[in-house]
């Protein structure tokens, strides 16, 4: 959680000095706004089976005018993501699995490109996202010692230490009023967040690296003040 806590107060600290020039420079519209929503959470990989399942989040955001039809939006968010990885209790059930819920913690700090279709009521966005995550931890501590599908010894709680720092691109499209809207977007990891498993000297009976990418839904409300 330190690396949450550093994240945070960089990312506080940046957001307020850039509100502070937006409010300089954005004569023409620049709007605060809070958001929040769930998230649809899956990870793509071949080492393991995953399940999307349904998480929260929740920050804040601004929106200003930048040239011509063209907005900046930047923004923190925080989310609790959740994933599901098939396993079962070898020692007693082998054959009953179940996925295994796992929870995420993470902030995200974006920078986005916003192209006006309908100025101030229809708009497609785009751009980068800079992701810090904490582990990956099991929800139930009963589920902890069950073993992943496909592996003979990796426990669900030894793939928890994954990797902090991943960055995504996002598209979507937002909808609405001036000061209220809803929006819809994707995020793709282009990061590998299991990379730090393979320092771990784990269970990898095909021999390829642990790799995963993330892919999310996003959708949110959000009230511009």
């Amino acid at each position: 959680m330190t690396r949450l806590k550093t994240f945070l107060f960089l990312a506080v600290t940046v957001l307020l000095a850039t509100s502070v020039l937006a409010q300089r420079n954005y004569n023409d519209y620049n709007r605060i706004g809070i958001q929040g929503g769930v998230s649809l959470f899956d990870i793509n990989t071949s080492n393991f089976v995953t399940e999307r399942q349904t998480g929260f989040a929740a920050g804040f955001t601004t929106r200003g005018s930048f040239r011509n039809d063209f907005d900046l939006i930047y923004g923190l968010t925080f989310f609790s993501n959740k994933v599901g990885v098939l396993g079962s209790n070898l020692a007693n059930s082998p054959f009953e699995k179940q996925f295994i819920t796992y929870t995420i913690p993470n902030v995200q700090l974006n920078f986005l490109g916003s192209y006006n279709i309908v100025k101030h009521h229809f708009s497609i966005e785009f751009g980068p996202i800079l992701n810090v995550n904490g582990n990956m931890k099991v929800d139930s501590e009963r589920l902890e010692n069950y073993i992943l599908d496909g592996y003979t010894t990796l426990r669900a709680q030894d793939i928890e230490d994954i990797s902090p720092i991943n960055f995504h691109v996002m598209g979507g499209a937002t909808v609405g009023l001036e000061s209220f809207r809803l929006s819809a977007q994707y995020q793709y990891g282009v990061t590998n967040m299991f990379n730090k498993l393979n320092d771990q000297n784990l269970e990898n009976p095909s021999g390829d690296p642990f790799k995963g990418n993330s892919s999310t839904i996003v959708l949110m409300a959000v009230v511009y003040f």
